[in-house]
Order: structure tokens, then C-alpha cells, then sequence
């Protein structure tokens, strides 16, 4: 009698050895290296052969393993990125060059990257860039926007050992962390979990707007093999509500009596990972009823709409303002005035990882591990939710592969702590793909109405903006959104004249949150839009133009804030000017000997202020010496890719007087690792790096004045000694003689820094951030007039970063932001209900991202760490404008909508021909 195909082993060979398995029917190989033999060094984003990340080598071929079934896999040759760092010199070289070259961020996607580019290297040992993009283009990256992988392929086969440096402040080390991203080695949410744990099963509405009820739940729980327990509203031992602003916090952990957007959870199964494999949620006992929804800003405000929460009337959450001078007086008084009305939609983070944790029981306590930007928020939360003391819950995060803003939030975490405290049992939980994309935020759509003017010599004379962001079913970071865009939507300009208005509305469609720039981007496109247009009806060039009204030091903003140092914007702008003419240039040349293909030379700049608006926004960083002599970091600042440890741990460095490689780094855990905030903002590297800058300094003096040394002493730690020259005089401390405190530091430090911020009055006159960074983008694209596709060849970005603290992690980082932006300029739109996975809504893959010039400027900051400023979020601002000015350049067309697909912008030009 045949053997089902679960009751078949399947024996094949993994990384050099031989193995077997027996896969239950329709099991994925990529399910199967995993749970049944620990390959966690596979990575799943999507279970479609979308992202690439679970690429495996069978028989030297590099393919999805989420695309094949594990039977497959009988009689073959299967390598995964662990057993080819290994084992293979190819390999071996290939994750040298990649940690030479920065080319893993976060390091989901990096296993799949390297074990294709392993087969590619195999084939041809010196391949080019397009070779390279051919190879690789199968693998999905979200952070690192492509260039610095593809240089790390081409670079494998004269792969050289780094410099050997301090790493202090201002050199280009390595990742800290590298080596475990580049075998496969880190950890991430869906990680952690033992095979066999039991898992969770979110049930969500289908439907935008819907009521609902239960059926007997314990008696189809009970009669239902497998499952242990169903989880709802009732089963919330504390308050069923979570928010990351205490003052908005209004979404419920399950839906009560209706759900609000499509996606919203309202139940959780839990049961044994074989059940829940096959488990259909139209067997679960739940009856809907549809109701009518509003998915945009102003239907949401009229009185027909329904009203999502009772206390926000008309659905406006809340609003943000910033008035200075007589912007009407001054529209009046320009002698040219232009205006817009501009245009986004949701746009999706992203993120390689989905949203994925594990919670068990320890000694009474729930530690939950799950993937985050924000554990000291999560542990908030859970102390809410789940109605415990905080000492009785921790938080463990998990590396974290992506974030972006969106994995601030917390998902996971309650259920898995819920799940956990119910059934006493390990549980873990991980999205899909579809999922991750129904239910967690998004980038707030936009409708926005601005008018800016100017006198004839080129100084802008007023400006006014109205915006409207679609916040979504809840508050999230709404109230953020609607409050930071009026501070920022002037651009990096000097405006005496200006008022400025945002507001948040509710609609059925799922949180808007944090994304890279808190509504920013959206309000640069329109400005730095109304700038060229400005500046052409002026017939001034455009870049003159921005850098005849930048701001300077002791030029308020339109806060009436004042620096006296670090205004970096003007020396930005002035770093374009070579690439402005020679750009301009080859354009012009090119576009005259081309009829349907025409290229266009773009520009736009931006800022953005590090951390909190007006808020405290403290951070907290600890170090110590243990007796033998070995010195530790506690870092708590979380690492999504932007390079927070290393950073952080080379500023501590340099504040010590120590080599970066000296240093032993505990990441955050709320039990032994104080708050550094959440990761948000482009606030770590200045406001946790200068608390990592004081503790350094701290523990240095503490050390100093044990020998009664000098301020340009040098320490050396050895083995139970740290040994002190000061300028020719040696002493010694002998830390065996010292006692240990409880966790078994000789010698600590322990420092916090909140940046100087005050409240901003009823006119948002104040000082809402401490530190602003600056950027100036430059972009060139090719526009096929027939087709309406549009081409980048080349950008050029210049970034006032205060100082590098690592050039080439800076460097990583505009080039991802400029794929970030690039996205949502040409094609991304998240469409709830319709772009639920990574085949319908599209990110930039390898093939459309260009060469990267970055020009990094350093123009020191008076409060961040040796002058550093935050970088994260300015990448993206500049981006999607200075492409939108760049097709207009190319075809004459001004795009108010986003994003520029081929359809619209076909459309679009053949809208302006028809015309004229």
C-alpha cells in the first residue's frame, strides 16, 4: 500500500552532509529547512517567490525555497548561506567584501543575496554590475538601496582586510554586527521560537467597515482537534486599547463590536503548528455585517460619514499650526505667486521581515521576543493590556529585518503575551505577507493645498499650506504627522512671511503611522514643486533660486527658532552646482538628438529636526568594567539597518579612549538595558550617541581620577588591569581589588540625554528640535514620451550630516533613502483590499536603482556628538521632489499626483500635447 507523502522520508544532502525529513503533504522546502532541521538561516519574507530572501542553491541553482515542495528536495544538493560561508571560499570571500563595502543593513534580505550571488560567482568569477543586477534581481532589499551589494559582488574577487583603526569617531569600520548578517546568523522574530511551538492565528475582518458576532467559541474550540484556546476582547485581563501617544491611545488589541478597516483583528486561535498549517478561518464561528465605510479625508469629514471615535467630531483626530508674519499680506504683495494642490497615497513600509515574535512563561514572568523599533513602548503597552506589574513582563527584541517607522507600533506582542499567559505554554506568531500588509501602517495619504509667493528678485514673499492626512481607522503616529508638517513644510527656507496647517482624519482604512519622515516628504513634493515653478516664472535657475533663500545661521525659521551654528542647507545646495551644469548640459545635448526619448536634470532639498516635536525625548546609556578586565556596552537603542551599534558603540569609544574592538555590546532587553528611546526620528545616533558620548566620558573620569591622571592620559584594558599613561607616566589599576557591584561591574557609568527643546505657542513659535540635518538632491531621468515610463540614470545627493561619524554607514544610508523615495515618486501605492502582497504593489528591485554619488557635508551641530547629526529620515525628503522636478524638466509635464506610473504619466503628456 502507498505511503501518504507525510509518512515519507525525505533524505537529501544540506550543506555537505547528508539529511532526512519527513514533510507533512504541501510542505515548503523552505518550511522544512527551517522547523524539521534548524536552517534558520533561511529567511521567509513572503511565501510567493516575491522578495527572494529564502534563496537556496539545489544542485548549484539558486531558487525560492518557499516555491518548492520539500519533497523536491530528495536526492539533491541544497546549500544555504550558513553552510556556504562556511565551507566555501567563494563565499567566504564574498561576505568579506560585503561587510568591506557596507552592502548588509538590517541582513534579512542578505542571506538570499549572497547564495545567489555565490552562484553567479561560481559561473563568472569577475562579473560587472549588469551581470550582477541580472543575478541578483530575483532578491528584494528594503534598506540599503542596492549600489553598495552590487559593489560588494563586483569587489569579491580582490576582496582586501580592513584598515586596522580605533573606529573612532569619523572612520569607516565595518558593521559591529556584520558577521552575523552575512552568514545568516542573526536572529529575527520568526527565529527564535523551538519547532513545534504552539502558534496563533489572528482572525481579521474582510471587509473595511463590518459588525460582527461570535458562536459558541469553546464549543468549536472543544470540538476542533488541535486547537487549545480562542482568544478575544473578553479574555484582556487589563484595558483593551494601545497607542504610542498615551493622550491618542485608542486601538483596541481585538475588535469589540466592529471592526474599523479591513485587517482588524478580532479573535486569535491558538493551536498546534500541524492544525494551523492547513487551518481554513472560514471554519472559525464568526458572522459579518457589512457596513458602509469612507476611505478618504474629505468624504470622512462630511456629515454623512460615519463617525469613528465620539470624541473627535467630523473625524479630524487633530491638527498642527505654525504662523509667523502676514502670509496673505505677503501673497499680495509678490509679484509672482503660484499654487498647487497636491496628492499621495498610502505608500507601505515594506519591510522584508513580516511582523514575528515568541513568548514563553519564565519563573511566573512573560517575556515576550519579537521584532521592534521601541521595547521600553512595547513593555508600556503590555503593562496596559495585560493589567500586570512591569516588573513581571520583559521585552527581548530580536533583530529586526526592517522597520522603517511602522515596527514602532506594536503587533505581535499582545497576542503572544495573551497566548502565553493563557495556556501556559510557549507560543510564537508571525504575519503574512498579506497580513503584515492589511494591518499594520502605512504612509499617510495626503491632500494638500499650497500657495507660495515671490518678488521679482527672486526672495519668496509668503506662503500658505493646507494639508489633510488620512490617519487611518486609529491615532498612531497621527498626531505626530499633523504637527510636525507645519514646522517643516516651508523646506529649509528662509519665509518671514507663512502659515501652516495640518490636520489628521479617521477614515476605515487601516493606521497610518511612521514612515520615514512623518508626512515630510509628502509636504516637500508640493513646496519644492511650487519652487521650480516659482523660479521659471522668475526665469531664475532654479538652483540659485533655492540657494538665494536658504537658511543660514542666525536666520529664524519660521518656528522663530535661531542657530548659530549648523546650518548646513546653503553649503548642500552649493555642492550641486558642478553636477547642476555638467548634468544640464548632457541633457540638453542628449534631448537634441532624441525625439521620444527626453531627459531632465531635477532638484529639491530638505530638512528634518532630530527626535521629539517640543517633547522630552530622553535617552539612557550604561557601561561598565567587569574585574577581568573586559568592557561592556549596554546599548539599547535598536539597530533596524541604519547602523545604531556600531555608531553608538564608536562614539562610546571615542569618549573612552578605547578601540572600538575593545568593546562587548548588550543590546536592549528591558531587564538589563536601560530605555535609549525608540528608534524614530533620525534621533539615535545624536541623541542615544550623546549619552553613549557621556558615559564614555564619565567612565573615563572616573578612571582618570583614580591615578589622578590628566585629560590626555591614555587607557589600555588587559586582562584584570587597565593601564593609564599620562604623557610618559604609567600606573595601573588592579580590578581584581575592586568589588564588584551586582552585576558584576567594578567600574560603571551611567548617563542620559535629553535634547533642548521648549513647548511651541498657539502659533508654533518655539523651539521644537534641538538639531535640524540638510540635504539637496539632484536627479536625472529619462522620460519615454511614447511609453510614459521614466528612467533614473544617475542622482546626485548632498547631506549635512554635522559629522561622519561612519562615513560609509552614512553613505548606506542616502542610497537607501533614495530608494525608498525613488518608490514612492514612480510606483509605489498601497490600495487596501487590492496591493496586499510584494507581486501587487511594487518596491524598486535592483535593476531600477542608479548610481548614487553622495557628497557628505559637515557643518558640526552644537549639541550632537562631536558635532553629528541625525541622517535617517532627511534621505528621503529631497528624493521624490527632485524626480518630479526632473520629469518636468524632461517633458514639460508637472505631475501633482503620485506616483508617476507609465499610465498617468502617459496620460498626463498626452493631456499637455492635446492641449497645445
Amino acid at each position: 500500500m502507498d505511503k501518504r507523502a507525510d509518512e515519507v522520508t525525505t533524505e537529501f544532502t544540506l550543506n555537505g552532509k547528508p539529511v532526512s525529513a519527513a514533510p507533512r503533504v504541501g510542505e515548503r522546502l523552505s518550511e522544512m529547512l527551517r522547523e524539521r532541521l534548524a536552517a534558520r538561516d533561511v529567511k521567509i519574507g513572503c511565501n510567493a517567490g516575491d522578495c527572494g530572501a529564502c534563496t537556496v542553491l539545489i544542485d548549484g541553482d539558486p531558487v525560492c525555497a518557499c516555491l518548492v515542495p520539500a519533497q523536491q528536495a530528495a536526492g539533491r544538493v541544497v546549500e544555504t548561506v550558513a553552510g556556504l560561508t562556511e565551507e566555501d571560499q567563494i563565499a567566504a570571500r564574498l561576505a568579506e567584501s560585503f561587510q568591506n563595502h557596507g552592502a548588509a543593513q538590517c541582513g534579512i534580505c542578505t542571506p538570499g543575496m549572497m547564495t545567489a550571488a555565490v552562484a553567479l560567482l561560481r559561473e563568472t568569477p569577475e562579473p560587472n554590475s549588469e551581470q550582477v543586477q541580472d543575478a541578483l534581481g530575483g532578491v528584494l532589499c528594503r534598506c540599503t538601496g542596492y549600489r553598495k551589494i552590487i559593489d560588494a559582488v563586483v569587489a569579491a574577487g580582490t576582496v582586501r582586510q580592513p584598515d586596522t583603526t580605533t573606529g573612532h569617531a569619523g572612520d569607516a569600520i565595518r558593521r559591529v554586527d556584520g558577521l552575523q548578517k552575512v552568514t545568516g546568523a542573526e536572529l529575527f522574530g520568526d527565529d527564535v521560537a523551538p519547532a513545534g511551538t504552539l502558534e496563533i492565528f489572528v482572525i481579521r475582518s474582510p471587509h473595511h467597515r463590518a459588525g460582527f458576532t461570535f458562536g459558541d467559541l469553546k464549543a468549536w474550540a472543544k470540538s476542533t482537534p488541535g486547537i487549545e484556546v480562542v482568544l478575544t476582547a473578553a479574555d484582556i485581563p487589563g484595558r483593551n486599547v494601545f497607542g504610542v501617544i498615551p493622550d491618542f491611545a485608542d486601538q483596541p488589541v481585538f475588535a469589540e463590536s466592529e471592526a474599523r478597516f479591513r485587517g482588524e483583528a478580532v479573535a486569535a486561535v491558538v493551536g498546534l503548528p500541524e492544525v494551523l498549517a492547513t487551518f481554513d478561518p472560514s471554519s472559525f464561528p464568526v458572522t459579518w455585517e457589512e457596513r458602509p465605510a469612507v476611505l478618504e479625508s474629505l468624504e470622512a469629514m462630511t456629515p454623512e460619514a460615519a463617525q469613528l471615535h465620539q470624541d473627535r467630531d467630523e473625524n479630524v483626530m487633530c491638527g498642527g499650526f505654525v504662523k509667523c508674519g502676514d502670509p496673505e499680506k505677503a501673497l499680495t504683495d509678490a509679484d509672482v505667486v503660484v499654487e498647487g494642490h497636491y496628492r499621495s497615497g498610502f505608500v507601505e513600509h515594506g519591510y522584508i521581515e513580516p511582523e514575528a515574535g515568541f513568548a514563553e512563561i519564565v519563573n511566573g514572568r512573560v517575556e515576550v521576543h519579537a521584532c521592534t523599533q521601541a521595547p521600553v513602548m512595547d513593555l508600556d503597552a503590555l503593562e496596559i493590556i495585560l493589567g500586570m506589574p512591569r516588573d513581571q513582563i520583559r521585552i527581548v527584541p530580536t533583530g529586526v529585518g526592517g522597520g522603517f517607522g511602522s515596527k514602532l507600533d506594536i503587533s505581535v506582542q499582545p497576542y503572544l503575551a495573551l497566548a502565553a499567559l493563557r495556556t501556559g505554554k510557549p507560543v510564537r506568531l508571525t504575519y503574512s505577507r498579506t497580513e503584515s500588509m492589511q494591518s499594520t501602517t502605512k504612509r499617510h495619504p495626503s491632500d494638500l493645498r499650497v500657495r507660495i509667493g515671490a518678488t521679482r528678485d527672486g526672495r519668496v514673499s509668503g506662503m500658505t499650506f493646507d494639508g489633510l492626512f488620512n490617519t487611518g481607522a486609529y491615532a498612531s503616529w497621527g498626531p505626530t504627522v499633523a504637527n510636525r508638517v507645519p514646522v517643516h513644510a516651508s523646506g529649509p527656507y528662509k519665509i518671514t512671511d507663512y502659515r501652516a496647517e495640518a490636520k489628521g482624519i479617521h477614515t476605515h482604512c487601516p493606521p497610518s503611522g511612521a514612515f520615514r519622515g512623518f508626512g515630510v516628504p509628502q509636504s516637500a513634493i508640493a513646496q519644492e514643486s511650487l519652487f521650480d515653478e516659482l523660479a521659471d516664472k522668475l526665469g531664475i535657475d532654479p538652483l540659485d533660486f533655492r540657494i538665494q533663500n536658504a537658511l543660514d545661521n542666525g536666520v529664524p525659521t519660521v518656528c522663530g527658532q535661531v542657530f548659530d551654528q549648523g546650518v548646513g542647507i546653503r553649503a548642500c545646495l552649493e555642492a550641486l552646482r558642478p553636477a547642476w551644469a555638467n548634468e544640464n548640459a548632457t541633457a540638453t545635448a542628449f534631448n537634441a538628438e532624441n525625439d521620444m526619448l527626453k531627459r531632465g536634470v531635477g532638484l529639491a532639498a530638505g530638512w528634518y529636526g532630530c527626535g521629539n516635536t517640543s517633547l522630552p525625548n530622553p535617552s539612557t546609556i550604561k557601561s561598565g568594567v567587569r574585574s577581568d578586565g573586559s568592557l561592556v556596552l549596554h546599548q539599547g537603542a535598536m539597530d533596524i539597518g541604519q547602523g545604531a551599534n556600531t555608531v553608538i558603540t564608536q562614539i562610546f569609544a571615542t569618549a573612552l579612549g578605547v578601540p572600538v574592538s575593545q568593546i562587548e555590546l548588550i543590546g536592549a532587553d528591558t531587564d538589563v538595558t536601560p530605555d535609549a528611546g525608540k528608534t524614530s526620528a533620525s534621533r539615535q545616533t545624536y541623541v542615544s550617541g550623546s549619552a553613549a558620548r557621556l558615559s564614555g566620558e564619565a567612565l573615563r573620569a572616573q578612571i582618570l581620577s583614580r591615578v589622578n591622571a590628566g585629560p590626555d592620559a591614555v587607557i589600555s584594558l588587559t586582562a584584570g588591569t587597565i593601564d593609564v599613561d599620562d604623557n610618559g607616566q604609567k600606573h595601573s589599576i588592579d580590578l581584581t581589588a575592586l568589588e564588584p557591584d551586582a552585576e558584576g561591574y567594578v567600574l560603571r557609568a551611567e548617563e542620559t540625554y535629553d535634547p533642548p527643546t521648549k513647548p511651541l505657542d498657539e502659533n508654533g513659535q518655539g523651539i521644537p528640535y534641538a538639531q535640524f540635518g540638510y540635504a539637496a538632491h539632484l536627479a536625472v531621468v529619462e522620460v519615454d514620451t511614447k511609453l510614459g515610463t521614466v528612467k533614473p540614470i544617475k542622482f546626485v545627493a548632498a547631506h549635512d550630516v554635522g559629522k561622519a561619524i561612519n562615513p560609509m554607514l552614512v553613505e548606506g544610508q542616502v542610497q537607501g533613502g533614495i530608494a525608498q523615495g525613488l518608490g514612492m515618486a514612480l510606483m509605489e501605492e498601497y490600495l487596501p483590499g487590492r496591493t496586499e502582497n510584494l507581486h501587487d504593489y511594487l518596491i524598486p528591485t535592483i535593476g531600477d536603482i542608479p548610481p548614487i554619488e553622495t557628497l557628505i557635508i559637515e557643518e558640526e551641530d552644537a549639541h550632537g556628538p562631536y558635532g553629528a547629526k541625525g541622517l535617517g529620515e532627511h534621505v528621503l525628503i529631497p528624493t521624490a521632489p527632485a524626480l518630479f522636478n526632473a520629469i518636468k524638466r524632461a517633458c514639460g509635464v508637472r505631475l501633482t499626483r503620485g506616483p508617476a506610473t507609465p499610465a498617468k504619466l502617459r496620460a498626463a503628456i498626452k493631456e499637455l500635447k492635446d492641449g497645445n
